[in-house]
């Protein structure tokens, strides 16, 4: 589950883009569909993703934040001691769409199309 507590805590202020960008970047990024928005490469490399914030909205108790992800991804080679081709990385971009409970700050993610 993913808890978004200072995003919560900002919602209605001015900063509030700002704490959920970076809240978003510190979080695990297995815990986000990146591998499912993979249109480039094979896997998602362990390099740091960006957030853009694109657009909030709120309804009864809910916030909903639509993101922009920035990340990497890896084409694997066969990984023999005697491949010549080095791994090679490519620029990735997804959106996603946030659901976060502006009371327990828990956030649901969802790959948008």
């Amino acid at each position: 589950m993913i808890k978004l507590t200072k995003t919560a805590n900002a919602w209605g202020t001015s900063t509030f883009k700002n704490d959920m960008k970076g809240e978003v970047e510190h979080l695990d990024a297995r815990l986000l569909p990146l591998q499912a928005g993979l249109s480039q490469g094979s896997y998602v490399s362990e390099r740091q993703f960006s957030a853009m914030i694109l657009g909030i909205s709120e309804q009864t108790g809910v916030i909903f934040a639509r993101a922009g992800i920035f990340y990497t991804s890896i084409i694997a080679g066969c990984n023999c001691a005697d491949d010549p081709s080095p791994v090679d990385e490519q620029t990735e971009y997804c959106e996603m769409q946030f659901e976060i409970n502006k009371e327990t700050a828990e956030a649901t993610v969802k790959l948008l199309p």
